[in-house]
């Protein structure tokens, strides 16, 4: 049975001004639902995730000024949330539930988190609606439980995922690929193992001839035994931080490319579903619920 991490605590830690687009967290299941692809049995609601296991990823003076809400402001603003205890209990609940997708995926081939995807995290800080790395500490706690040898991370958010760069940028457990916008956000990139960075403008076709080059070249190379795919909406035309032009249709053959790769290769993903800012809620909706349904077909 798929098996995917929701919490109710996603959108509501944070002030009024601040769910949109989180509202997204509540709304998606709601639909997943609705339409048949999923049923309440398919959710879980993430357990509690030992601090040894952040800190296996984050500096500890961070974590503990993070906790104890010392963070300065210039640090709080980079955030781009105003600090509280019910938003660290939030990222906190984000991570374990990505770890505990993960360990669905090693059983059943996949798992989903409804959240997650806080790649902007970077060991010692936080960036980008981002304060701790859950696809950082997932690949952390496979390989230091012994669960996978190598880790692959498959980024196609528009953003590149810098704070995930920098963790693993001495690594060669831990292969990053990130598929983004040249020109956006962040402005200051990192160096992932592979980054392609994207023209403003870019369409389906453009985007896919890319990533049907270069995924199974890192595939045949690296030999993963576990991938956490990132399947960012972002990419969408209609997104207004995007600057990238893809439709509904080629996201969901971007989703389909990805997935089916693995299935086929027998090896685990976690999947965490990364941003989305399109003006209407619906379009972002039905974006994310695609690869649910993905997911389904494939592994159902």
């Amino acid at each position: 049975m798929l098996k995917v991490a929701h919490s109710p605590l996603y959108a509501h830690s944070l002030p009024q001004g601040h769910r949109f687009p989180m509202e997204k967290y509540e709304l998606l299941p709601e639909q997943l639902v609705y339409e048949g692809t999923l049923t309440q049995e398919n959710f879980f609601e993430p357990d509690y995730l030992d601090e040894k296991w952040i800190l296996n990823t984050h500096d500890v003076g961070y974590f503990n000024r993070l906790k104890n809400l010392e963070l300065s402001r210039s640090e709080i603003r980079a955030t781009g949330f105003p600090l509280s205890a019910e938003l660290i209990e939030r990222e906190i609940q984000i991570a374990s539930g990505s770890v505990q997708a993960a360990m669905f995926a090693l059983d059943h081939g996949i798992g989903m988190n409804i959240a997650g995807g806080t790649h902007h995290a970077f060991t010692d800080r936080g960036e980008g609606f981002c304060l701790l790395n859950d696809i950082a500490i997932t690949a952390n706690y496979l390989i230091q439980n012994h669960l996978a040898k190598r880790v692959l991370v498959v980024d196609l958010d528009v953003h590149q995922g810098n704070g995930t760069a920098q963790i693993f940028k001495d690594r060669t457990d831990v292969f990053t690929f990130s598929m983004h916008g040249a020109k956006n956000y962040p402005h200051r990139k990192e160096k992932s193992h592979l980054d392609i960075g994207l023209p403003d403008g870019t369409g389906d076709e453009e985007y896919l001839a890319y990533l049907k080059d270069k995924l199974p070249l890192i595939l045949n190379k690296f030999h993963p035994d576990f991938i956490i795919y990132l399947c960012g909406v972002d990419v969408l035309g209609s997104d207004q931080l995007g600057r990238l032009n893809m439709s509904q249709t080629g996201v969901k053959k971007r989703d389909e490319f990805v997935l089916s790769n693995a299935e086929k290769l027998q090896i685990p993903v976690m999947c965490c579903m990364g941003g989305g800012y399109s003006k209407q809620i619906k379009v972002i909706i039905e974006a994310h619920a695609q690869v649910f349904r993905i997911a389904q077909e494939l592994y159902g």
